[in-house]
């Protein structure tokens, strides 16, 4: 499958038709998502309603994520911004190739020179020595909004 990778969104998404026929296990998400398309219009599903959580494999790389579901039309998934800004991945244009050379420990594992280097489950407070490494001093009162859950979100849309 191949993925978008758009550094204008503000989210991990998954198509809900891809997903729903590829067996995706959906979980209902506690309150209804307000989200836009690119060139501003509704989404034609509306709201997001639900997202899946699974395995990412790229060229070795190995990784837990969770997606919202929405109308993505020909596209099946977008790695937005969050997971372009923790990757920081090298592309090169006139290939088209993309390399991941820098893999968060929050993100899971990545194979390395044919052996597996596994990143232990992080804890509460791993995560908390995590965003203080990489969240600068004078924005950690507002640290639930660089938490992972919140920074995969898309904005709410306010009318």
């Amino acid at each position: 499958m191949k993925a978008l990778l758009d550094s204008s969104t503000t989210g991990l998404f998954i198509d809900t038709t891809f997903a729903k026929e590829k067996g995706f296990k959906m979980e209902k998400l506690k309150k209804p998502l307000l989200v836009r398309n690119v060139d501003g219009t509704a989404n034609t599903e509306g709201a997001i309603m639900h997202q899946v959580e699974c395995n990412m494999f790229f060229k070795g790389h190995v990784e837990r994520v969770r997606m919202d579901m929405c109308n993505l039309g020909k596209t099946e998934l977008i790695l937005g911004m969050p997971w372009l800004a923790a990757h920081n991945p090298e592309i090169d244009w006139e290939k088209g190739e993309v390399k991941i050379m820098h893999c968060p420990p929050i993100y899971g594992k990545r194979k390395q020179e044919g052996k597996e280097k596994k990143v232990r489950k992080t804890e509460k407070n791993k995560d908390e020595e995590v965003l203080r490494e990489l969240v600068p001093r004078r924005f950690w009162k507002w640290k639930k909004v660089f938490g992972k859950m919140e920074s995969e979100r898309m904005p709410v849309q306010k009318t």
